[in-house]
Formats: C-alpha cells, sequence, structure tokens
C-alpha cells in the first residue's frame, strides 16, 4: 500500500472530519473494504435497462473500458452492448492523445463505446491525459 493512502486514512477517521462529512456509522474508514459487498442489494436485471431507457429518451451515451481490466472486461462490455441489438453505426477506429495510441472506439445508436488502452476500470486515475481527453472531445462533439 501506498504511503500516502495511510495519511488520507488517518485523516478520513479524524472525528472532526468524519463529523463534517456527515459519517454516523462507528466501522472505520479503511482503503480496498470488501466488508462493503454485504450491504449491496443484487438486481436479477442488472443495469441494461437504464441504457435501453436513456435511448428512448434520446440521450447521447458514452461507455468506456479499460482493455486490460480483468474485473469489468471489455469483452464482457462488448458483449451486454450487442446484446442491446442497437444498430452499429461506424467501423472500430483507433483514438490518440498527443499522438499516442489510446484506443479503439465504436458508435452504435446513442452509444459510443471506448477502450482506454493498457489500463483497467480505475483508467480515469492511470491514463488520465487520454481519459480527459477523450471524455472533453465527446462532451464538445469533437472528433478523438
Amino acid at each position: 500500500m501506498l504511503a500516502g493512502w495511510y495519511y488520507a486514512t488517518d485523516y478520513l477517521n479524524r472525528q472532526d472530519v468524519r463529523d463534517a462529512l456527515h459519517i454516523k456509522t462507528s466501522q472505520a474508514f479503511e482503503f480496498c473494504n470488501n466488508a462493503i459487498h454485504s450491504h449491496y442489494q443484487v438486481q436479477k436485471r442488472g443495469s441494461i435497462w437504464i441504457y435501453k431507457a436513456m435511448r428512448r429518451m434520446n440521450y447521447k451515451m458514452l461507455f468506456f473500458s479499460g482493455d486490460t481490466d480483468g474485473i469489468v472486461p471489455t469483452l464482457g462490455s462488448q458483449r451486454w452492448i450487442k446484446s442491446l441489438k442497437w444498430k452499429n453505426t461506424g467501423k472500430w477506429k483507433t483514438w490518440h492523445t498527443d499522438k499516442e495510441f489510446s484506443g479503439m472506439k465504436a458508435k452504435y445508436e446513442n452509444l459510443d463505446f471506448v477502450t482506454v488502452h493498457g489500463v483497467g476500470h480505475m483508467s480515469p486515475q492511470w491514463a488520465r491525459p487520454a481519459v480527459t481527453h477523450m471524455i472533453t472531445s465527446w462532451i464538445h462533439d469533437i472528433e478523438f
């Protein structure tokens, strides 16, 4: 664990900080606490329904996935996108940041699917320049 995380843990467990953040639980903050999984409720239908609902409302959607993610793999994301049966409106293309390969992208109806090369699901943390470029360009309808 990185040394800085210890400082963050100490800070987030200070009573004045917990009071300011309205944290009422007596459970101490810790990084990578697996106990949180006992608080989740598994839904039988998952989250695909929200994408279908957003498409009906004509929302523009971006889904990005780190291409080395072992927890939420790109292949699994591609499979559920395929299960939506939305028309692919463009061929796979590469995208770049400062002339460096940053990943691949594909367009579907109302949905842009983008891979981020060389990172997992923490891509905004580990590929910050590329992800910032991708999201900013996408928001402003600029080709990237």
